[in-house]
């Protein structure tokens, strides 16, 4: 009688390193698509218009009402739960006062921090 070969064990050396070097390798396959994306945009949207949010005011938990720039027009929109309703286009451009606008929670944490203090 012949002995017959036993199989390899699942949890050998050899298997436990050709399984950490082929996780490695994909995980770096997966870093490596990221960085060919965003170094050349190709997840960038396409569209060609100029458009920008001007403004927001939130009218609770989760809607708003939000002034969009599009090109030279400007369009008053609803944002809810529900999605995105085009409310008005103006026909006069409102002109925003940067000045008297309250400054962003970052301008204000990071003068906090240079200041050392507590607002």
């Amino acid at each position: 009688m012949t002995a017959m070969a036993q199989p390899a064990s699942p949890l050998s050396i050899g298997s436990l390193a050709q399984l950490s070097l082929s996780l490695i390798a994909i995980v770096a396959l997966i870093l490596a698509i990221g960085w060919v994306l965003k170094r050349f945009k190709l997840n960038a949207p396409r569209g060609s218009v100029d458009s920008e949010v001007l403004d927001q005011l939130s009218l609770g938990p989760r809607e708003r009402v939000v002034l969009v720039r599009i090109g030279e027009a400007q369009v008053l929109v609803g944002v809810g739960a529900s999605g995105i309703v085009a409310l008005t286009p103006l026909a006069t451009p409102i002109s925003l006062k940067e000045a008297s606008r309250a400054p962003a929670f970052a301008d204000r944490l990071r003068d906090i921090m240079k200041l050392g203090g507590t607002p």
